[in-house]
């Protein structure tokens, strides 16, 4: 067998980082648009965040939707597929005739960018090889550095293209990424025949996707108000359907969500939990420390950047250093040592005020940006590690899912606790409940064991 030097082919790696990088370019970078698009279509602030919050949802809902497509139909089939679906959104996007019509480009976006992630997992499994007994941690560690690098540039493409082309501009960027990634998707991802079942054998629980849906969605509207006007109704419209959904997917032989397998593997189960907890720190993190610099220390957005950019810097650097950890060790071990620094960063939150030398909130920062890439790497290897083979897709996109759940119950946390004290006091309340939230975290890391689930 030939030997690789990220353990898999390298154009299946580039093939794939294609896709990743275009939801977490998508998602950032139209943060620095938003002011145009608001005179341009002259909406307010809280309706042109339907262009953010829009893609949020969809994704959250299209994630597993897409990586259960995937299982199915094919991962090199729905990667390519999701691609084309955003190239077209993209050229589609600045002729739009009203707001609404955007929103919808949004959601459009995000169902097609959801392809990727899933998909590049199940195309990883295939080419890692049956018999293969750990992650192939330098290929995962590669479109794990793309993927955040993408995130954290997004805000800085995104400004450079809005400043010199217009809104439009990051719609139509995506369209040479997205042709690029069909060209060497057809050339380099392995065809579907090796791999998809026979078209006879396939059944799609849509009953369940819609109950899924519906009570996803119900949930995450629930969240994104729950700071302002709550809708309790959408809460007990989620229990309903949540417990339809759990009664329907345990009657069918072949579930859109397979409840009983997740009942019977603690450990996908255990990472899909550290997942949402890990996001719901980070973006505490990555969403309050910008709003109390600005409106408690004066600072300045461009500076605000600045003080923020090694929490995400971080982040990607300490990747390859999490891939060794865990191709020596174990996942396990990297989720430790990195939910175990995030802990002591949570506790020295209580040490900054109004008085803290820059030069310390940048070592804080940087303290704070160090355990994501050990903590982001090591949970999707052991992911990878938990998934069943045969729904390796499925797992992708509901790991992706709780994702979206850490950060919008982000924002909740925080529009709960700024809004009444937005101040070094407010600051500490928020930094209690990520201390207290790490602590759940680090418990879960300690306990977490190493399964591979068979087929």
């Amino acid at each position: 067998m030939p030997r690789y030097r990220f353990g898999v082919p390298t154009t299946l790696i580039v093939s794939l980082a294609f896709g990743t990088v275009l939801n977490p370019l998508n998602s950032s970078m139209i943060a620095v648009a938003l002011i145009s698009l608001e005179r341009h279509f002259e909406v307010g602030v809280a309706t042109a965040s339907w262009l953010v919050s829009g893609f949020y949802l969809a994704a959250a809902v299209g994630q597993p939707l897409m990586g259960r497509f995937a299982d199915l139909f094919g991962a090199r089939r729905l990667f390519v597929g999701g691609l084309v679906l955003v190239a077209i959104a993209s050229i589609l996007a600045p002729f739009v005739p009203g707001f609404w019509w955007l929103v919808g480009i949004r959601v459009i976006q995000a169902i097609g960018t959801s392809a990727a992630f899933p998909s590049a997992l199940v195309l990883l499994r295939q080419a890692d090889g049956p018999d293969a007994t750990r992650p192939p941690a330098s290929a995962m560690a590669a479109l794990t550095v793309a993927a955040s690098t993408s995130a954290a540039l997004g805000p800085v493409i995104g400004g450079f293209l809005v400043a010199f082309a217009g809104w439009q501009a990051v719609f139509l960027v995506n369209i040479p990424l997205t042709i690029t990634g069909v060209i060497l998707g057809l050339r380099f991802l392995p065809k579907e025949q090796q791999y998809a079942r026979p078209a006879a054998k396939i059944t799609v629980d849509f009953p369940g996707i819609a109950l899924f849906t519906c009570g996803l969605g119900s949930l995450l509207v629930f969240l994104l108000y729950l700071d302002d006007q709550p809708r309790w109704w959408l809460l007990i419209a989620f229990a309903v359907l949540a417990v339809l959904l759990v009664l329907r997917e345990r009657s069918v032989d072949e579930p859109f969500l397979d409840v009983r397998g997740l009942a019977a593997n603690p450990a996908l189960t255990s990472v899909l939990l550290q997942q949402g907890l890990t996001n719901l720190i980070f973006y505490c993190v990555f969403f309050g420390l910008p709003m109390w610099l600005e409106s408690v220390r004066g600072f300045g957005a461009n500076q605000v950047g600045l003080l923020v950019l090694p929490i995400a810097a971080m982040g990607v650097l300490t990747v390859p250093l999490a891939a060794r950890v865990v191709r020596s060790r174990s996942s396990r071990t990297a989720l430790v040592f990195g939910t175990a620094v995030v802990l002591a960063a949570t506790l020295l939150v209580q040490f900054i005020d109004s008085s803290t030398p820059i030069v310390l909130l940048v070592g804080i920062a940087l303290l704070l940006g160090i355990p994501n890439g050990f903590n982001n790497f090591g949970l999707q290897t052991a992911l990878y590690e938990a998934s069943p083979p045969n729904r390796t897709g499925s797992s992708g996109g509901l790991f992706q899912t709780f994702r979206y759940l850490g950060a919008i119950m982000s924002t909740s946390v925080l529009g709960i606790v700024f809004e009444q004290d937005l101040s070094d006091r407010g600051l500490h309340h928020v930094g209690w409940v990520m201390t207290v939230l790490a602590v759940l975290l680090l418990t879960m890391a300690i306990l977490l064991r190493r399964a591979r689930q068979p087929e």
